[in-house]
């Protein structure tokens, strides 16, 4: 049994497609399949079902491949360890980010990263919160940018990167629109329309809605913020945006027909934060990251007035 073997099962189990995961693994399919065959024979066990139509593992074979994901991770963290300590801001780094911040951090972040770390090569995976947390675990993520806390994130390294405040988005004839900045007890037995189930952002608004005794609009549900967007544009309601995405409005359809407001004071505001595994060889690089986040102009700008 060796490394190349295991990272065979675990394409395999990512795939659920031979012709898929060899190339992946930059092999020919029968070269991918003999190997696989030779593990199953070592271990004696069957870690793959095999039919015309799909493949699927058996139950030892998930384990395996869960496994098995673990020791290419400690595998790699060897190489990285090796590679970072002649050059901790080169290489690869495979950042995940929730979907409700990729958008709006990365145009400003990767030209930074470009130029303030030339050398490092970044690996961009938009996901929700619990497949970030799980790509963490399995070391198929380096880091991770979320908004914190969250649930399942204790045994990770994090460093704060900004607090976001929540802006409200509503159409432009709305009637609480009419002042400057209003109170979030003005949303009291309004009806907000939310992202749908899986975004840490939907949580968090439904937490303000329950604060104030607001509720949500439970005959939409959007899976994006540009699609709230849209909805509160074509006056079906209103809406709860984080800063960086409400005033995001370049090359965005109809972002005349929605109003912006700001909260009063204390506005309700989310915690982002940059995530990785404790011991990885890579935290001088994660801070150097998080560096360039924080000293980025609209990250700067978030909570002036």
């Amino acid at each position: 049994m060796n490394l190349r073997d295991l990272r065979y099962l675990v394409a395999v189990a990512d795939k659920r497609h031979f012709g898929r995961a060899a190339e992946a693994c930059y092999v020919s399919q029968p070269t991918l399949s003999a190997q696989i065959k030779k593990l199953e024979g070592f271990l004696g066990v069957q870690l793959i079902e095999r039919s015309n139509r799909r493949v699927m593992l058996t139950p030892i074979g998930e384990e395996v491949a869960q496994r098995s994901r673990y020791i290419l991770s400690a595998a790699d963290d060897i190489v990285q360890v090796a590679r970072a300590a002649s050059d901790p801001m080169a290489g690869d780094l495979r950042l995940g980010l929730i979907p409700t911040v990729a958008p709006y951090l990365l145009p400003h972040l990767v030209p930074a990263i470009r130029k303030a770390l030339p050398r490092l090569r970044m690996l961009l995976h938009e996901e929700q919160t619990a497949q970030c947390l799980d790509r963490l675990r399995n070391g198929t993520l380096d880091a991770a940018v979320l908004a914190v806390p969250v649930e399942g994130a204790d045994g990770f390294a994090q460093a704060h990167l900004y607090d976001e405040p929540f802006l409200l988005a509503l159409p432009q004839n709305h009637e609480l629109g009419r002042r400057e900045r209003t109170s979030l007890e003005r949303l009291a037995d309004a009806r907000i329309l939310l992202l749908e189930e899986g975004h840490c952002m939907r949580d968090q608004a439904l937490d303000i809605c329950k604060l104030v005794g607001a509720s949500e609009e439970r005959e939409f549900r959007a899976t994006s913020l540009e699609t709230l967007r849209q909805m509160v544009a074509a006056g079906a309601g209103i809406t709860l945006l984080p800063k960086l995405a409400a005033l995001s409005t370049s090359g965005i359809a109809n972002a005349g027909a929605i109003r912006i407001q700001r909260f009063e004071a204390p506005e309700p505001e989310r915690h982002i934060a940059l995530l990785w595994r404790k011991g990885s060889a890579r935290e001088p690089t994660m801070q150097a990251i998080a560096e360039q986040v924080r000293g980025l102009e609209p990250i700067r700008m978030l909570n002036a007035a």
